[in-house]
């Protein structure tokens, strides 16, 4: 018995150029909403703060600052998927004031060559989910994220510096 030959319907060039050109546009969509989702800053948030600090200006701040000593700052980096930079900025805090420190706030930053700023971040270091003091004569070991850079940006050096702080 002969059995009857299944046609199989061509399917026009035209159908499956739609097809591909909807692919790429759909594709094309989704990796810029991905990239719009990583880029994004948050709208608006504010760095960390302590309160009742002992600010730059004050002769109290002038006095105890250079006793606050922090070791020249490591950084290594690292490249996300999405080609930016993100840098680990570390040091070691050494407290040399002679009164127990109950907060500190430390800014981390990346300058180019002529010294200015490319990325900045301040953070609390004090108290944390560790530690919610740091005594005479004691060191803590600080660490500073900075997200977002680019391999276009110049990064000459790294900087860290204490901005506020807080005796008990």
């Amino acid at each position: 018995m002969a059995t009857p030959e299944r046609q199989v319907p061509e399917t026009d060039d035209s159908q499956r150029k739609i097809i591909i050109v909807v692919a790429v546009i759909a594709a094309v969509a989704i990796a810029g909403l991905f990239y719009f989702l990583m880029r994004a800053t948050g709208g608006g948030s504010v760095e960390p703060t302590l309160e009742g600090a002992i600010r730059s200006g004050s002769p109290e701040f002038a006095a105890s600052q250079p006793k606050i000593f922090l070791d020249p700052p490591e950084a290594y980096e690292s490249k996300r998927a999405l080609g930016d930079i993100v840098m680990n900025l570390q040091t070691t805090v050494r407290n040399f004031t002679g009164r127990t420190l109950s907060g500190l706030e430390i800014k981390g930053m990346v300058v180019d060559h002529q010294g200015k700023s490319v990325r900045e971040h301040t953070v609390v270091v004090l108290p944390n989910n560790q530690q919610t003091e740091l005594e005479p004569n004691r060191t803590m070991p600080v660490q500073v994220r900075l997200e977002g850079m680019t391999d276009k940006d110049d990064r000459a050096n790294i900087k860290m510096e204490v901005t506020a702080f807080k005796f008990k």
